[in-house]
């Protein structure tokens, strides 16, 4: 009898080790690979346009008025209202593992422009994203403020 106590407290150890196991970070990193690759491929299909861009309390999105952007695939960023066209870079990288945050996404985007494009050069961190709008904000170090990005699909 003791045997067969000894037996299952053992099988219960080994169980709730298992168990313990199972449940390590590990899906945290599969979850943000699922949503990296899903974001990357609704951002990659189409044109999109900002709808909203909000500087430091103040509203500067008709500086973008008329312009479609194009995410490649090969990370170039591509703007043009049909008159001027700029190229930049954009990426989305796993910041996670520099904290412990989950669901850590960064929409990087640079333009090497010194016009109102150099403005969207940041680190943006997602608020939302579906396949037709994706919403960012980016908290500045120090006193710059609070800057938020809107894209929608054409």
């Amino acid at each position: 009898m003791k045997t067969i106590n000894l037996k299952l407290v053992f099988l219960l150890i080994l169980g709730i080790s298992l168990f313990n196991y199972s449940c390590s970070s590990d899906d945290d990193n599969s979850n943000n690979s699922s949503t990296l690759n899903e974001i990357k491929t609704n951002i990659e299909s189409g044109t999109w346009r900002i709808t909203s861009f909000i500087d430091s309390g103040t509203d500067e999105t008709n500086y973008f008025t008329g312009y479609n952007f194009t995410f490649n695939s090969s990370g170039v960023l591509n703007a043009n209202n049909g008159t001027n066209n700029y190229n930049g870079t954009w990426s989305i990288t796993d910041s996670s593992s520099d904290d412990d945050s989950q669901d850590d996404l960064d929409f990087n985007i640079n333009f090497n422009l010194t016009n109102d494009f150099e403005d969207l050069n940041d680190d943006w961190d997602f608020i939302s994203q579906t396949a037709t709008k994706i919403e960012l904000i980016d908290i500045s170090d120090g006193n710059s403020g609070t800057d938020y990005l809107t894209f929608e699909k054409n």
